[in-house]
């Protein structure tokens, strides 16, 4: 199968998008960026190629099987018992990278602690985070972060917490040896077996479907030869933060501007402006008709009221970052944030907690004064047309969302906003459209002539 990919590298998160012949997204990847940002890159287009990968094999499905099986709500039940399963199989195999670097790393971490032996309890950990990992993938499983090392590190620190009194080994040697071996191990560019790791998945799914003997054996050929067909990369484009730095040709590098502003109107044919706010900086766009920027204003190099400030909002009041949106909507007296610099808020967070104010309040209070710095850049880009599309990392926040509305409502009136659940790729997918964009010339070309 021919493919495009674009790659989003931001300050936070890599994202990666695949195009098919017509032009519609097949697979997408995200990963933490890193200080190598080759591997980041590397790692979200192998992510996105699995996706891709797991999207051929339900494609791939049959109609209907002979008995008619494979229909409806079965159907259905197995598309999602498989993506699951792929997962799972995707976390395990991580797991394992991790635990082989905790082994090479344990007997420094003993040396470091006096002599502590380490080795049966890390096992034991290891172990724990393999038998507990089918509960993540569950269905109905609570919502969990996109990345691994978040998942891992929360897990294993839940789990070191007590074992580690239980053994009588110091809680800090079970982290140190974790945190040494989840460093290189999220270097890794491993693809775990794309191609085994989805047939074994398809064969789990299976398993679970009412289908007949025959029917198992239809789909299951079905996939296989999926799982057979080679990707054919045609061309790659790269954009973001670190885009500089991406292993790309110079003519395969694109502005964050211009990939968002083609990416949101590939999303919504009718958008007009553009709001991005990502890990490092916020980006208001104004596009015509064709998707091609014709006014944008950005921050300037302060983080201030981006991604990042939330993250470390996030890390001041020991929550996850996908926590802040909902303990703000608990708010009942939201409170006035007179900073919104990364560097003075911590300590505004701190002398108001003294205070008594509840988190929820200073949430809520820290929420407005993210948007409405938001808003400032916007009305210097050119004001706010319909449609209006918000993309990039702080468009999941379910707060910032409602925040937004309200103030477009309250300086602009009633106007359409977008908002997509792959909001976080928008810059990805215009960076593969650009990747794809001389090849549709030649097509035209060609049928030209």
């Amino acid at each position: 199968m021919k493919c495009w990919i674009g790659i989003d590298l931001g300050s936070t998160t890599t994202k990666s998008v695949i195009l098919d012949e017509s032009g519609r997204a097949v697979g997408r990847g995200i990963t933490n960026s890193r200080s190598n940002y080759e591997t980041a890159c590397n790692v979200a287009r192998i992510e996105a190629l699995a996706d891709a990968r797991l999207g051929l094999c339900a494609a791939a499905l049959p109609p209907s099987t002979a008995d008619g099986a494979l229909v409806g709500d079965v159907r259905a039940a197995f598309l999602a018992d498989l993506q699951r399963e792929f997962r799972l199989a995707w976390h395990l195999a991580r797991l394992r990278g991790l635990w082989a670097h905790i082994e090479r790393e344990t007997p420094a971490v003993e040396k470091y602690f006096s002599g502590v032996r380490l080795g049966g309890v890390l096992a034991a950990l290891y172990q724990a985070l393999v038998a507990e990992a089918p509960s993540l993938f569950a269905p109905g499983a609570a919502k969990r972060s996109d990345f691994f090392r978040d998942t891992a590190t929360s897990r294993y620190h839940a789990l070191a917490t007590g074992r580690a009194k239980a053994a009588g080994v110091p809680f800090e040697a079970l982290m140190a040896a974790f945190d040494k071996a989840i460093i290189k191990a999220e270097n890794e560019e491993s693809d775990f077996g794309i191609e085994t790791g989805a047939s074994e998945a398809a064969q789990r799914a299976l398993a679970k479907a009412p289908l007949s003997a025959a029917a198992r054996g239809t789909v299951l050929s079905a996939m296989r030869r999926a799982l057979g067909e080679p990707f054919e990369v045609v061309a790659s484009v790269g954009t973001g933060y670190g885009r500089a730095t991406l292993p790309f040709p110079k003519e395969q590098i694109r502005s964050e501007i211009l990939c968002h502003g083609l990416g949101a109107h590939a999303m919504f044919p009718r958008t007009r402006t553009v709001l991005d706010i990502g890990g490092q900086d916020t980006k208001a766009i104004q596009v015509d008709e064709q998707g091609l920027v014709t006014g944008f204003q950005m921050n300037d190099r302060c983080a201030a009221g981006c991604g990042r400030y939330l993250g470390y909002i996030a890390d001041e009041m020991n929550l996850g970052l996908h926590e802040l949106g909902p303990l703000a909507q608990q708010s009942t007296r939201p409170v006035k944030i007179n900073s919104t610099c990364t560097v003075f808020a911590g300590a505004e967070i701190r002398d108001r907690l003294t205070l008594g104010q509840r988190r929820e309040d200073i949430l809520a209070g820290l929420h407005r004064a993210v948007i409405l710095r938001a808003m400032s850049l916007l009305a210097r880009s050119g004001g706010i047309k319909d449609e209006f599309t918000f993309t990039g990392g702080v468009a999941k926040n379910v707060t910032a969302v409602q925040v937004l509305e309200k103030l477009v409502r309250e300086n602009y009136g009633e106007r359409r906003m977008n908002v997509s659940a792959d909001s976080i790729y928008t810059g990805a997918l215009g960076a593969a459209l650009f990747a794809q964009r001389p090849s549709l010339a030649s097509q035209k070309q060609e049928l030209v002539a």
